[in-house]
């Protein structure tokens, strides 16, 4: 069983930080495509690149083919069943939640969840990227 608490905090000699977030996707353009869509500035030359990095001010969403992973870790497969990682974007207000759900569909990707006054105080969509990957769309209430 791993260790937990403090027990691990004293065998770490070095605080890691958090500097990476990856997505690997199967149509990078796709999929670079709809994270513009939500605000990202990503170079449309990236499309073509099997590795694609965003800076989002100190913290790097990573973008990687299937084929990149393998390339270094061949038994790689891609998980099955619900998501465990989600991406969420503050959309500033309520409106702004809605907007964003409308353009977003509209362009023809996934809404999972429509736009809704969440109970802990929030208007809350999800959406689906182009992998099936979890995004969130919220603003405080």
């Amino acid at each position: 069983m791993p260790r937990t608490g403090a027990d691990v905090a004293s065998l770490v000699r070095v605080k890691p930080r958090l500097a990476g977030i990856e997505i690997v996707v199967a149509d990078m353009a796709a999929s670079l495509a709809f994270y513009r869509l939500l605000g990202l500035d990503i170079p449309a030359a990236a499309d073509a690149e099997q590795h694609v990095e965003v800076d989002l001010g100190g913290v790097r969403l990573l973008f990687d083919l299937p084929s990149t992973i393998t390339s270094f870790d061949p038994t790689w497969t891609p998980p099955s069943g619900g998501h465990r990682v989600a991406l969420a974007f503050d959309c500033g207000t309520p409106d702004g939640v809605d907007a964003v759900w409308e353009a977003v569909t509209a362009a023809g990707y996934t809404g999972h969840l429509q736009p809704w006054d969440a109970f802990w105080g929030q208007r809350y969509a999800v959406l689906h990227d182009p992998d099936g990957s979890t995004v969130d769309l919220y603003a405080n209430v």
